[in-house]
This record gives C-alpha cells, sequence and structure tokens, in this order.
C-alpha cells in the first residue's frame, strides 16, 4: 500500500483534518508561492484545501489534484461544482504519489500538503514530485512536527499511552512518522537533487469551542487517532475519553481552547 493513512469519506477526513489543512494551506502558499498562469501539482490533495488556497491567490490556473483515496477524490470533484475557483481550470484524480501519472516535465509548481509522512516510501515520493517538475519549477512540501508541533494529538496520546500500554506503540508510530522530524524534509529535497534548498516551520492555532467539539474527529474512521479510538473496547475507551477530557479543561470549567500546532516546510528548485 502507498499510503498508510486510514481512509474512509471525504466528510470524515473534513471532520479530522479539514479546518487544519485549510488554515496550514494558506501559510503553505505564504511560504511556497504561486504566480498566475501556473500549471500546479496539488499531490495528495485530500479534499482539496490547498486547491482552492491556490486558486484564490492567483489568476489563469491550471491545477490538477492527485490523491490515493477515491472518496477524497470524489469529495473534492463534488465540492469543485459549487466553489468559486475564479478562473482556474482545475480537475481531481486517483493517483499513486510515487508512481505520477504525469509526464517528465509537467509542472511549474509541485506541492504536496501534508500527505508525504503518510506515503509508504516518501523517498520514492519526493522522486516523482521532481520528476514531473519542469527544470526551475518550485517543488515544496509541509508535514506535521508531530512529536513536537501538535499540542492536541500531544494531550491525545501522551493520556491514551499512560492508560492503555497498546497506545505506547501507536504514539511511537506516530511521532516518527517519515519526515516529521527536524532536517528530514530538507535532507530528502537535497537527496533527490533539488537546489536552492530553503527550510522553515509554519505555524497555525487551532480553537475548539468545546471538549465535545475537540473529541468530536476521534469518533470517526479518517486518520490514525480514530482507528485507535474504534479500536477499543468500551471500558478502555471511556477511560481514556474521561481522562483526555481532563487534560482539556485543565481544571477550568468547559469552554473554548486554542492549542499550537506546527509543521515542517521545505522549498527547492528542479535543476535546470
Amino acid at each position: 500500500m502507498a499510503s498508510t493513512f486510514n481512509a474512509a469519506s471525504g466528510d470524515g477526513y473534513e471532520l479530522q483534518m479539514g479546518r487544519w489543512s485549510q488554515r496550514l494551506a494558506e501559510r503553505f502558499v505564504d511560504f511556497a508561492g504561486v504566480q498566475h498562469g501556473e500549471h500546479v501539482l496539488d499531490a495528495g490533495c485530500g479534499t482539496e484545501s490547498l486547491t482552492f488556497a491556490l486558486a484564490r491567490r492567483a489568476r489563469g490556473l491550471r491545477i490538477d489534484g492527485i490523491d490515493f483515496w477515491s472518496a477524497y477524490v470524489d469529495y473534492a470533484r463534488h465540492r469543485l461544482q459549487n466553489a468559486d475557483v475564479g478562473d482556474a481550470r482545475v480537475s481531481f484524480a486517483q493517483g499513486d504519489i510515487t508512481a505520477l501519472p504525469f509526464a517528465d516535465a509537467s509542472f511549474d509548481r509541485v506541492l504536496a500538503l501534508l500527505v508525504l509522512h503518510f506515503v509508504a516510501d516518501p523517498a520514492r515520493g519526493v522522486s516523482e514530485l521532481r520528476r514531473v517538475a519542469r527544470p526551475g519549477a518550485t517543488v515544496a512540501a509541509t508535514v506535521w512536527d508531530a512529536r513536537g508541533g501538535v499540542v492536541s494529538h500531544r494531550i491525545f496520546w501522551d493520556t491514551a499511552a499512560a492508560l492503555d500500554p497498546g497506545a505506547i506503540e501507536q504514539r511511537n508510530r506516530h511521532c516518527t512518522r517519515p519526515m516529521t522530524r527536524p532536517g528530514e524534509l530538507g535532507a530528502a529535497w537535497r537527496a533527490a537533487g533539488l537546489t536552492d534548498v530553503r527550510e522553515t516551520t509554519l505555524t497555525i492555532r487551532m480553537e475548539f469551542a468545546s471538549f465535545a467539539d475537540f473529541w468530536a474527529p476521534n469518533e470517526g474512521q479518517d486518520g490514525p487517532i480514530p482507528a485507535y479510538v474504534g479500536s477499543l473496547g468500551a471500558p478502555l475507551r471511556e477511560r481514556i475519553h474521561e481522562a483526555v477530557r481532563a487534560a482539556y479543561l485543565d481544571g477550568d470549567p468547559d469552554g473554548p481552547r486554542s492549542y499550537a500546532a506546527l509543521a515542517w516546510a521545505v522549498v527547492g528548485l528542479a535543476p535546470r
């Protein structure tokens, strides 16, 4: 399997990660850039957060979005019917980032938002991103700093691991996914032969209206945390739910909370 992400439906992804990816997409475009009239690849497009962010920034774009999961591609196509993408020409297709269905040197800008840490062979994926980039084209990606940067996820995994030995392996896998540790993206870009490589961190904050809002995505089927929660028996699930609730409340009444989330980002140029 080319993807290690648990996928079920576009609605499920939106519940789990949609509002995060929409917010991060804006910061990512600030970093990676886009110019009028470019042909852009949104590799691992998911439910199209990056595609729509790009369409808002520049005129005359041609955007190809590709994702491993057909449910997400179907969701993106449906949403596109009612979306305002200006004069951009947008298409979505199912495909594998490690075997992109595009000719060499097809794109002016090749972007990957929140996908490489779920690719079973990320080095091959990066090689494919470079292959389809025209000489001098920008190739950029961003992934979560899973170990040290996403506060809400550490609240969940550290609490679960304290109550369930089975969660320790899950936490370890989540916090050490490929491309999520310092310098890994930059090293992968250089190994692929990309030039003028720059790395940074992108920071967003995510607001939750209440603990119910914080917990609701865990009840879905898309992503690592819902997959773990769904595997639990009722007694352990309730214990973890209540312990995470206590961590969310921090001794205060239930209500809004805001947590920081950091992502690693890299950009480079395809050699001329």
